[in-house]
């Protein structure tokens, strides 16, 4: 057993020390791109400075045949690009079980590993497979030269790695994040869904039969209001408390239905308010939401910074707007705050909306 008093040592002679606290960067949408496209690829670096983060994807929408194509795509276009600071290059490796990772991991290490913030690995079972990935990662760090450690993104796609949740998020100093990968999770699992994330007509409660509905008629058969229910509601939940104990950050997934704009943003938000800084983007028009929801609205920010100057010292408890806030509620307000804080300092359009109509309180930094 390792001794937690080595759990910040480097795994390779020469590799960059781990880090201790994972960097709070935005990363409200996840944009994937194909870089064995030369389309998509092109736009590449038309997007920086307008999402958070690009990731190249090199797993399941890449055909075996444009597995090495993708592979070198990526690193060409990360060697031509200046991503600057407001955006941020990942990538999802092939699955740990494939004939490709390998080489996968030794080529963008060695070649464009200094570019490379984030490093996805999908299909995740526990723990044993983020140790395998750390091992390799600080001996190609080491080869490389590079002077900080590349973090560790996983995908919860199956039964197993959603009961090991917990260990997966704590298995090293490496782990940036989890994502839901809902469609893979859902044929692990057997769910009876073919919906790439989202929600399902048929997961739903139903109101009870009234019994005011006169004689003749049968309160069983007679129409009564659904209420749709959230397929992922217990394993966004489950996976964001992981999170949240160890530190690092969850994400909702994928939202394959791009038509529905609606129902996208829908997904979207339940993820937010139960705790998701970012989700996927598959597609330009996805950009845009996943910006809206995962920021926080202005009178969000007005009401967290009245709550935050009223409470003062952060003790006892204040009447506001005929609602008791305390130190719980300072609590929640501080999220608020840092959040807008932490999004509007990489972008002007939220600096400018938050100063406009959330004034700061006399005295707060800016």
């Amino acid at each position: 057993m390792r001794s937690p008093k080595d759990f910040f040592g480097p795994l390779a002679v020469g590799a960059p020390a781990p880090v201790r606290e994972v960097p709070a960067r935005p990363s409200r949408m996840i944009h994937f791109f194909d870089p064995s496209n030369e389309k998509m690829a092109a736009k590449v670096p038309g997007m920086v400075g307008t999402v958070d983060v690009l990731l190249g994807n090199l797993e399941d929408a890449v055909k075996a045949d444009r597995k090495e194509a993708a592979r070198q795509g990526l690193v060409d276009i990360a060697k031509a690009t200046d991503f600057g600071d407001s955006t941020q290059l990942w990538t999802r490796v092939n699955s740990l079980d494939s004939p490709w990772v390998l080489d996968d991991l030794i080529t963008l290490v060695t070649e464009i590993g200094d570019k490379l913030d984030v490093i996805m690995v999908p299909k995740v079972q526990g723990p044993e497979d983020i140790h395998y990935v750390d091992r390799i990662l600080a001996q190609l760090e080491a080869r490389a030269g590079l002077t900080r450690p590349i973090l560790v993104h996983a995908i919860l796609e199956t039964a197993r790695g959603m009961a090991n949740v917990e260990a997966i998020a704590g298995a090293s100093p490496r782990m940036q994040g989890i994502s839901l990968g809902p469609a893979d999770l859902a044929a692990d699992r057997r769910m009876k869904t073919t919906r790439v994330g989202g929600g399902h007509p048929g997961y739903l409660v139903r109101q009870d039969p009234a019994t005011d509905l006169g004689e003749g008629v049968d309160p069983v058969t007679a129409e009564r209001t659904t209420y749709q229910q959230d397929l992922w509601h217990y394993t966004i939940a489950r996976m964001v408390d992981a999170c949240a104990m160890h530190g690092i950050f969850p994400y909702y997934g994928p939202f394959g239905d791009i038509k529905d704009v609606v129902a996208c943003e829908d997904q979207f938000r339940n993820a937010f308010l139960l705790g998701c800084v970012g989700t996927w983007s598959l597609h330009p028009v996805q950009v845009d939401i996943a910006k809206r929801v995962f920021s926080p609205s202005a009178e969000d920010v007005a009401h967290a910074r009245r709550v935050k100057e009223a409470m003062g010292d952060g003790t006892g408890a204040v009447m506001l707007d005929g609602k008791m806030e305390d130190d719980a509620s300072l609590k929640q307000c501080l999220v608020i705050l840092e959040l807008a804080e932490r999004l509007s300092a990489n972008d002007p359009e939220l600096a400018d909306l938050y100063a406009v109509d959330a004034p700061a309180a006399e005295g707060e930094g800016s």
